[in-house]
């Protein structure tokens, strides 16, 4: 009796798969730049942009049909987020990946979205480094089409891009807007090889865009950019695009061989925690003029975003620094980008962002998680709500560029 009950009830107490032991978590990554209120730092990606730690269960948003409420057309305001996604060290499945597309797609529904952008890593050897390649934390062509089928699918709008990682740059106080191949011919020849199957990944989901380079500074004006971009437009039929650094955008021409631009668009306003959304669009205003005046229907804003603490303002792009939080230093911001948007009729707007792995449907833990963080920040959600649901028809067919 005692050895059948040991056979017989050994399945029921431990289960019928072997015991898997977790390797621990990340850890949190030191603060650098002003001197922060609190000690410590978000949970970081080796890129430095993005920081809740994920749940190791699965997550499940259920099986019914997601679908955007007004589909996207051409000429209507591009109303959406930046979703960045590094795999994790340990395996997920599939089916995990596709479970969990459709829980950030339920979410951006909820907000009114009808466009998605689907960043992810690739690396470099430094800052002379003439390679770049794939990493562990880079998902695969194969699970990246997976993923944007699921946001085809639901009616989004979808982008797709590669951003350089910077972790390998960050000893030399470099970045990816500052790298110096020794040979750019073998760059450009690298980064073809790296890129052409998520090309390919693009196409098969009918992606609208595939943006073939991001805040790449030091890249632009390159004469390789030429033969990329007319490959990649022989085997992709929607948009090839760039995001330019906002500090390079305002500079003057934006020399790349696309005819979609976006702007990763951090502009500081040195003003106080108490000025009025106003005084906000006014400073962003003073930033483009730089540029050109008037409306802007051929420029998206593909990355704005502010942490909800004291003193963003001032450095609005500053993903480490942790000071006490304010959402409505956030709430307010959301809301004037909004309305320069709009105003400059301007294509749209990719909120930065959410972790691919995170439940979006959960309060930012302070401790841990980015000032960047939107999700589950109420005063911000109600922000984009109003947003999304504004009455702008869209930059239309008006042909002023900048």
């Amino acid at each position: 009796m005692t050895v059948l009950t040991i056979v017989l009830g050994t399945p029921f107490v431990f289960g019928d798969h072997p015991v898997r032991w977790e390797a621990g978590s990340r850890l949190p990554k030191l603060v650098l730049g002003d001197a922060p209120e609190e000690t410590t730092a978000p949970a970081a990606t080796t890129d430095g942009k993005k920081s809740k730690p994920s749940s190791d269960s699965d997550s499940d948003s259920g099986t019914d049909a997601l679908q955007v409420a007004k589909p996207w057309k051409p000429g209507m305001p591009q109303w959406g987020a930046q979703v960045y996604w590094e795999e994790e060290k340990k395996e997920r499945s599939d089916e995990f990946i596709e479970s969990q597309a459709r829980k950030q797609a339920k979410y951006l529904i909820d907000l009114g979205a009808n466009s998605v952008s689907l960043s992810f890593p690739y690396f470099t050897g430094g800052v002379t480094s003439s390679q770049v390649s794939r990493g562990n934390a880079t998902p695969s062509p194969d699970r990246v089409e997976k993923v944007l089928k699921v946001f085809k699918d639901a009616g989004f709008r979808t982008t797709l891009r590669p951003v350089m990682d910077e972790d390998t740059l960050k000893t030399s106080s470099d970045w990816r807007g500052s790298i110096e191949p020794a040979s750019r011919s073998a760059w450009f020849a690298s980064y073809t090889k790296l890129v052409t199957p998520y090309i390919e990944a693009a196409e098969n989901t009918k992606t609208n865009t595939f943006v073939i380079g991001t805040e790449l500074n030091s890249m632009e004006g390159e004469t390789g950019w030429d033969t990329l971009v007319a490959s990649a437009e022989k085997d992709f039929s929607g948009d090839i695009a760039y995001d330019a650094n906002w500090d390079n955008y305002v500079r003057g021409r934006i020399n790349m061989p696309v005819s979609n631009l976006g702007v990763d668009a951090y502009f500081p306003v040195k003003v106080k925690d108490t000025a009025s959304i106003d005084t906000l669009v006014d400073g962003w205003n003073d930033w483009l003029d730089r540029k050109a005046t008037g409306p802007l229907p051929k420029i998206t804003v593909a990355e704005a975003g502010i942490g909800a603490m004291n003193g963003a303002y001032h450095a609005p792009g500053d993903f480490y620094t942790k000071r006490t939080v304010n959402p409505q230093v956030q709430a307010n911001w959301y809301t004037a980008v909004c309305r320069v948007v709009q105003e400059r009729k301007m294509s749209g707007v990719y909120w930065w962002s959410i972790w691919f792995d995170d439940d979006p449907n959960t309060k930012p833990d302070d401790k841990t998680a980015s000032r960047l963080d939107f999700a589950g920040r109420p005063l911000t959600e109600k922000a984009i709500k109003t947003c999304f649901s504004s009455d702008y028809a869209g930059p239309g067919t008006d042909d002023s560029t900048s």
